[in-house]
């Protein structure tokens, strides 16, 4: 980064890998066993692939087809298909960040406990008691202020932590292929032990890979605060391929160690237990450890894009102006603030309902379904309105069938939650507009 506040190619790769590298990775050898066998998830992953490095491709093509446009979500979709549906897809993002921020905190401190909670006295428990919101809501102030004096010295706070957290993710991969037995991973492959479909457990493995690489987008929402704008696209490449290596090789290799009924019934953090499988209780400290920092830097990523969507969105009308002033580090404060109430709002809501991570999980991803469906459906009418390569045409189509099928495999409940969180966003969006509507007609 240089001395002009601007972020450079490796700390924009950084919060690209950090925001999808969060907590979803330490419990993704759980998750997929869970609902599928190994065939099934070699195919999820294949899947997932293709369609997330084809996603990839968009925000790369966008960035250099429409260079000028900054904030990536929002604009892309109100340059594609009007200003409410610009807004619908800045209102799903916002969400999306915010109630994912929610589930990094609950799941952080969840690992904490793993530490101090013993059978007579629980003082975390799953992240959601009251020492739980104590210390989750000290963080979610702290990171706050942090936020405040500027996105550069945040992006490298980020960066430190995407390196700290990288490693005992290398370390669990190194450990399980040395450990790796063929003849576990062969009895799992030849075992059908799930009564589900073969595509159904495909199916059931859709919102799981689409959690995991939620935040593709990172360099795209920051973009206004890149030093140069070809480092935008490149890092979202760079993110994603990094990332699909790590969650591929651990969801398999996972399956070479424990046969999978076994990995299905771990508890979550699942890559704890393989860790106190393979080495004992010391694997199941670092592995710890790991969860906490890394859930720490991908909180911080996906607050600087909270604050961000709702600023950028101001810019061009869809929300309220006072969320487009900024201080004198570039911070929209009204954005920060109303992201940060939010968040402790639904930290209260967890305290109350008892609810865990996975339930935020669900939430959080139903809502990113549509944004990234109209970011690729964007490129397929901007790549035919400019004449542009079959290649950028390919990459355009295929995400969108990408998107779709992701829709369908979400399911009518998704589809449906995800409908009744757009509601509170229209009610914003019509209200905004009828007073910017009094103010040209005055």
């Amino acid at each position: 980064m240089t001395d002009n506040g601007k972020i450079g190619l490796g700390a924009l790769t950084a919060l690209v890998f950090s925001s999808m590298v969060g907590a979803g990775i330490f419990s993704l050898p759980q998750n997929m066993a869970e609902v599928a066998g190994v065939d099934a998830i070699i195919t999820g992953w294949l899947i997932t692939g293709v369609g997330i490095l084809l996603l990839a491709g968009c925000f790369l093509h966008l960035s250099r087809l429409v260079p000028e446009m900054d904030g990536g979500i929002y604009t892309y979709a109100r340059a594609g298909f009007g200003d409410l549906f610009g807004f619908l897809s800045a209102w799903g993002y916002w969400l999306c960040a915010t109630i994912g921020v929610v589930g990094y905190l609950v799941v952080a401190f969840a690992a904490i406990g793993a530490f101090t909670d013993s059978p007579e006295q629980i003082w975390f428990g799953d992240g959601n008691t009251l020492a739980a919101f104590v210390g989750e809501s000290v963080i979610l102030w702290l990171v706050h202020a942090l936020v405040l004096r500027g996105v550069k010295q945040a992006a490298l706070i980020n960066l430190l932590g995407t390196l700290a957290k990288s490693l005992p993710l290398l370390l669990f991969i190194a450990l399980a292929y040395w450990y790796f037995d063929p003849q576990i991973f062969a009895t799992n492959r030849t075992t059908q032990s799930l009564p589900t479909p073969f595509m159904e457990q495909v199916k059931n493995t859709m919102l799981i890979t689409l959690w995991v690489f939620t935040g593709i987008e990172g360099a795209i929402i920051l973009s206004v605060r890149a030093r140069k704008r070809h480092d935008i696209g490149k890092a979202t490449c760079l993110g994603v391929i990094f990332a699909l290596v790590l969650y591929v090789a651990i969801t398999l290799l996972s399956l070479g160690i424990m046969v999978r009924p076994d990995v299905a019934a771990l508890p979550n953090p699942s890559m704890s237990g393989l860790m106190a499988h393979m080495t004992g209780m010391p694997g199941k400290v670092i592995m710890s450890c790991g969860l906490i920092i890394s859930v720490l830097a991908s909180y911080l990523s996906w607050i600087l894009y909270s604050a961000e969507v709702p600023c950028t969105a101001a810019e061009y009308g869809a929300f309220p102006q006072v969320f487009r002033v900024k201080n004198r580090h570039g911070t929209s404060q009204a954005s920060l603030l109303m992201t940060s109430i939010t968040v402790q709002l639904c930290l209260v809501l967890i305290l109350w309902t008892g609810k865990s991570y996975n339930t935020l999980v669900l939430i959080s991803t139903s809502m990113i379904l549509i944004p990234y469906f109209l970011v690729a459906a964007y490129l397929v009418k901007l790549a035919y309105q400019t004449q542009a390569s079959l290649a950028i045409k390919l990459t355009g189509i295929g995400a969108s069938i990408y998107g779709l099928w992701l829709i369908y495999a979400a399911g009518i409940e998704s589809l449906l939650l995800s409908t009744t969180l757009y509601i509170p966003g229209l009610l914003i969006y019509f209200t905004t507009r009828k007073r910017q509507t009094r103010t040209y007609a005055s």
